[in-house]
């Protein structure tokens, strides 16, 4: 990555979120606030759309968008794969606060279907995607780049179309 920038003149800031964002997965396993885990996107997320943009030459004023985007994808593939993070892991983005307003708790995830509490903090995080989308869906037409604006373009349709998903699924009872 540190010769891609180098290459590109693409600054080395987003290489070292990511580096941050590897470390913080090493000691961090709970995330209790939305706020908490928009800033982990921070630095997961929004350096894959802000090094893209970058990269293409684009206006930094589009990174609004790209993060919005970024984290919504971020956190969609969080609640996809709650149960496998967990288990695996043992890392949880289920937000442990509102799971405790909804009388849930984290072993709920190891159920073999959403319990009413979990369901309820997945909604009420996919409120808060929806909420991103708003910001995500002008990423395309911010762009300079016709090639990055259509694959920006699918790629909103795309988290709409996730977010629906698991809106009506369940990702512990079935892959969604």
């Amino acid at each position: 990555l540190r010769q891609s920038m180098a290459a590109t003149n693409v600054p080395h800031v987003h290489g070292s979120d990511l580096v941050a964002a590897f470390i913080q997965d090493a000691v961090k396993l709970r995330y209790e606030t939305w706020d908490e885990l928009l800033g982990y996107c921070t630095l997961s997320a929004n350096p894959v759309g802000r090094y893209l943009l970058d990269l293409h030459e684009e206006d930094p004023a589009g990174y609004r968008y790209s993060d919005a985007l970024c984290t919504v994808l971020q956190i969609v593939n969080h609640l996809q794969d709650c149960a496998d993070d967990k288990r695996e892991l043992d890392r949880v983005y289920i937000l442990t606060d509102w799971l405790a307003e909804e009388n849930g708790e984290v072993d709920d995830i190891d159920r073999p279907a959403l319990t009413e509490g979990l369901r309820a903090v997945m909604d009420r995080m996919l409120d808060g995607c929806e909420a991103l989308m708003v910001d995500a869906r002008k990423l395309p037409s911010a762009l300079t780049s016709k090639h990055l604006a259509m694959e920006s373009a699918i790629i909103v349709r795309l988290a709409d179309r996730l977010i629906s998903l698991l809106r009506n699924g369940d990702p512990l009872a079935s892959r969604v």
